[in-house]
């Protein structure tokens, strides 16, 4: 199958590894004619150095090329990029085109989730699916065993991205809750970043653990109220994305706190990871999509504080702890406790 990965970081490559070791006839695009050229040369990506690319999979920074004959448009690039993306794409996809959303985040300046801009863009009758889970790049190219799942509104779609993802390391589930598996892989970057706070200010392992409970338990409250379910939380999408991004070494947002915990500026802990930190962006979204839907979501409110207001860390974790008593789950007759 002729397939298209957009976005050629790390988290592209791999994805082209993977579907190459999956028989397919892969193109990696970029929208930089010098890194195209720097990749063709060396057939390896400086983000994944020691991995070797295939000579047969092909690297274009050409959008036409990219395009022909495309059965599988697959999105991964940084989530600001998204929708400039998709829009260079209007029009020159064949009909027939599954788009599959490999991005993770929320648009920053309007907090839409990514399948709604690509409907947007390509039309309601366009298949569309999101795939999510605990992947970092740096052990999928690595053939490392991995778990995700694949979601799209068509249980048939679903099926169809899990055919061509799955193979001996990466085992793919599907679900048509693709609210779910989107805001999970978005929000668990912003508990990563508190975690990593956490971190930096010399806090032990009961606080991360609590930050990552409650935290779960904010996403999944956003989700239900945005038509989610909330079981989708306690998955691969949820708990274990949130697992991977708040304790891997590979994860940036966690990176991120680490250094703001220290007493970096956001500003200065971003510059000094050197990557997109998507927990940046999405702990804005986060708060104005609770504030549009009426929810109270403390952990994601309080990070944006540090990173937006320049809140002292140690503050805001000091107005986290003395809330008001709550009761840890809530009945059917009670509102959500958070």
């Amino acid at each position: 199958m002729r397939t298209t990965i957009f976005g050629s970081g790390a988290w592209g490559t791999a994805i082209a590894l993977l579907l190459h070791d999956n028989g397919h006839d892969v193109v990696l695009w970029t929208k930089f004619e010098q890194e195209a050229e720097a990749i063709r040369q060396s057939r390896e990506n400086k983000l994944l150095p020691g991995v070797k690319l295939p000579e047969s999979i092909h690297v274009t920074a050409n959008l036409d090329e990219a395009v022909q004959d495309v059965e599988a448009a697959i999105f991964a690039t940084p989530s600001f990029a998204v929708r400039e993306t998709a829009e260079a794409l209007r029009g020159k996809l064949r009909d027939n085109c599954v788009v599959i959303c490999m991005s993770k985040g929320i648009e920053k300046d309007t907090s839409k989730l990514f399948t709604a801009i690509l409907r947007e863009t390509f039309g309601g009758e366009t298949q569309i699916a999101s795939v999510s889970g605990p992947m970092h790049a740096e052990e999928v190219a690595r053939k490392m065993p991995t778990a995700a799942v694949a979601a799209s509104e068509s249980p048939e779609i679903a099926a169809f991205v899990q055919d061509l993802l799955m193979n001996e390391y990466l085992r793919v589930y599907t679900t048509t809750d693709i609210i779910g598996v989107e805001l999970g892989a978005a929000l668990k970057n912003v508990i990563a970043l508190g975690a990593g706070i956490c971190d930096g200010l010399g806090f032990g392992d009961n606080t991360v653990a609590m930050l990552m409970t409650r935290g779960l338990s904010e996403i999944a409250q956003l989700c239900v109220n945005m038509g989610g379910r909330k079981e989708t939380l306690a998955g691969l999408t949820g708990l274990g994305d949130l697992i991977v991004t708040c304790m891997s070494r590979h994860s940036r947002n966690r990176r991120a706190g680490e250094f703001i915990g220290k007493g970096m500026t956001a500003a200065a802990a971003m510059k000094e990871v050197g990557a997109v930190v998507e927990g940046y962006f999405a702990a804005k979204a986060a708060c104005e999509l609770a504030i549009a839907i009426g929810v109270e979501l403390p952990i994601c409110r309080e990070t944006y504080n540090v990173l937006y207001e320049n809140k002292p860390p140690i503050a805001a974790m000091k107005d986290l702890m003395s809330r008001e008593r709550k009761s840890e789950t809530s009945t059917g007759e009670e509102k959500w406790v958070m």
